[in-house]
């Protein structure tokens, strides 16, 4: 468990950039805006020097005569009263594992004078009466879980527009091929978004997992200036916008869009007269519908499109069931393409064909042995058959205005793994990242919409109850595809989430 610091402000008097980012990486409780800090720690050892540090940061206050923080002072008293405290303290806590009395390392404690300030101020934990941990909402202990595939995230966040700042910086980091921080920020999109109390300090984000300091500054500067200051910075970076132009075109990662720019390519033009020959079929016709491939789909046009697959499924065989996935079924007013768990069939809505597998057809739906990594290390991908189209309604192009060409993605899953094929695809990203990490890490099995397999021998487990081959227990064929689904969270010992519940982001 975290130590039960107060608010801590960190000083960056005499602290390299590198310490000092270590450093607040380890206060569960920094605060970087001086007004809430309860306590001031610095690489400092004279009075006079942490006097001025306080002045310099715009905090008045005047000496408490008799030095060490009273024992028994009241909560109003330590609310109103600042003590700078030489660095050694929090190292000497750290190394200890413990919260050590200040007395030995305290060079000043200060009144607070910020009552008689003309600076107009929000409340804060630190200038009211009431204690900051008396105050400050409890984190559910949901969000102590290690996986975000164990907790309950909502389709609505009391705090979605700090997210979305941290999304976009998330797109930053991954147009600049910084993987690491990629994976650290969906972690902290993760937690917040899972957190269920508007956030109003940058201490409550500082004590929450997987945040720390690093977001709680980030979240300062946004409540301060309405953004960050890197999400503005990239609002004026040219190499950065090219990247994300290339990046929005589907078929291109971000490896590619860095490849694209390397070649010196800045715009859609470029990349159609000078490489329209290099580009997959599915990049050439992403650029092609560009600006229509980007437009949201509202929900009544996803059901509309699922169900135009189903009837012409079903005049195949009537027996075809259907579900639509991905952000549609998570509960999302607006889609970036529409996902449905079906059988194949392209009919003639289907205008271009982007990726076509049929590998789990050509044996029988029989699920495959897990083999190791392989080429396709990372992407998470299955082996289920699926066709990934571009779709215009028929007879719209004929109209004033065309509607637009959309994204649709058909997946066909034999039904003794439907489970997994819905589950793996109705989840959020980091829910599905944590959902493999998970099964991975605490049960040796390897998870992908295709099935559920040993890490060791690779073989096939059968979760859902069909029988046969790797199954645990034969419950017969699950009776719809929520109940096979359901099926597997029971198996791999996971409480059952709805999917509006796996908004992970």
């Amino acid at each position: 468990m975290p130590l039960d610091f107060p608010p801590i402000y960190l000083l960056s008097t005499h602290l390299s950039p590198d310490e000092l980012h270590r450093l607040e990486g380890s206060i569960p409780s920094l605060t970087y805006d001086i007004h809430e800090a309860q306590v001031v720690v610095g690489n400092i050892s004279k009075t006079a020097r942490a006097q001025f540090e306080l002045r310099r940061l715009k905090l008045d206050t005047e000496p408490i005569l008799g030095g060490a923080l009273a024992r028994g002072g009241g909560a109003s008293e330590v609310a109103a009263s600042v003590q700078v405290l030489k660095l050694s303290w929090l190292t000497d806590c750290l190394q200890r594992d413990t919260v050590l009395p200040t007395d030995d390392y305290l060079l000043y404690r200060g009144r607070r004078l910020d009552a008689g300030s003309s600076r107009k101020r929000p409340p804060s934990p630190a200038t009211t009466g009431i204690p900051w941990r008396a105050r400050r909402p409890l984190v559910p202990a949901y969000l102590h879980t290690t996986y975000s595939c164990q907790r309950p995230t909502p389709v609505h966040s009391p705090n979605a527009a700090f997210i979305e700042e941290l999304k976009s910086i998330r797109t930053l980091r991954l147009l600049q091929g910084d993987q690491i921080g990629v994976r650290a920020y969906s972690t902290s999109i993760a937690t917040l978004a899972a957190y269920p109390h508007p956030l109003r300090w940058s201490l409550e984000i500082a004590r929450l997992p997987g945040c720390g300091g690093k977001i709680a500054a980030l979240y300062q500067q946004w409540r301060e200036h309405g953004q960050t200051k890197e999400a503005a910075d990239a609002m004026s970076d040219p190499k950065l916008a090219v990247l994300k132009l290339f990046y929005g075109i589907w078929g291109v990662g971000d490896s590619v869009a860095r490849e694209f720019y390397a070649k010196g390519w800045r715009n859609l033009d470029d990349v159609v007269e000078h490489g329209w020959a290099s580009l997959s079929r599915a990049q050439q016709i992403g650029v092609k519908f560009y600006d229509e491939l980007k437009l949201k789909i509202p929900r009544r046009e996803v059901e509309a499109i699922a169900q135009i697959i189903l009837s012409n499924a079903r005049g195949i065989d009537a027996g075809f069931e259907m579900t639509i996935a991905g952000g549609h079924r998570r509960g999302k007013g607006e889609s970036g393409d529409v996902d449905v768990v079906l059988s194949l069939e392209r009919g003639g809505f289907i205008t271009h064909t982007l990726s076509l597998w049929t590998r789990n057809s050509e044996r029988g739906q029989i699920p495959l042995p897990w083999k190791g990594d392989g080429a396709g290390r990372g992407t998470g991908f299955d082996t289920l058959d699926k066709a990934m189209v571009v779709w215009q309604a028929p007879g719209s192009t004929t109209e004033t205005e065309p509607t637009p060409h959309r994204r649709v993605d058909i997946i066909v899953s034999p039904w003794k793994t439907v489970g997994c094929a819905l589950l793996g695809w109705s989840g959020g990203t980091t829910f599905q990242r944590d959902l493999r990490r998970y099964c991975k890490r605490e049960l040796g099995l390897k998870f992908d919409s295709s099935g559920i397999r040993r890490q060791d021998t690779g073989e096939w487990v059968d979760l859902e109850g069909a029988g046969g081959d790797g199954a645990s227990w034969d419950r017969g064929p699950a009776p719809d595809m929520e109940t096979a689904e359901k099926r597997v969270f029971e198996g791999l010992g996971l409480p059952w989430r709805p999917p509006e519940e796996r908004c992970t982001g």
